[in-house]
């Protein structure tokens, strides 16, 4: 009889945790309405460990993929095929860089900071080719000027 108040409890725990995760969509653009072409939209995202994001191809000829060196330890990898879905669950803290790979060039990348950004010198480090390197820049502002708000 007492293990029934645990197993009450632990599977409500559970439930809290599942209901507390988030689905995000960022879409895949050839144009966005503010005139920028080849991008993500939204480029900097903040979420919670656990949140999950959706790269929606809603143009063809992109992908999403993880760039390698922007990653926290610990975290997995990914690369989603040309002109399809791809949906990722992110489980570590930190700076998560991402890039559509026909477009890197042209600065089509995202920078998704999942709580505390502990690798964040680490990923500014990783140099960066063609417009992705002006771009990077701008997020990694966006992002810090987002994480100064929130203390």
């Amino acid at each position: 009889m007492r293990r029934t108040p645990t197993i009450a409890a632990a599977a409500m725990l559970a439930l809290t945790s599942l209901a507390a995760a988030a689905e995000i969509e960022i879409k895949m653009l050839n144009r966005e309405s503010g005139g920028g072409m080849m991008v993500f939209d939204p480029a900097p995202t903040k979420i919670e460990p656990g949140d999950t994001i959706k790269f929606v191809a809603t143009d063809k000829g992109h992908n999403a993929e993880t760039i390698k060196g922007m990653l926290p330890e610990g975290a997995a990898s990914f690369v989603g095929k040309n002109g399809e879905d791809v949906t990722v669950k992110f489980d570590q803290g930190g700076v998560h860089g991402v890039k559509c790979l026909p477009h890197y060039g042209m600065g089509m990348v995202a920078l998704i900071g999942v709580c505390t950004p502990a690798n964040l010198e680490q990923a500014k480090a990783v140099p960066q080719v063609g417009k992705a390197k002006q771009v990077f820049a701008t997020l990694f502002e966006t992002l810090a000027m987002d994480k100064t708000a929130a203390q």
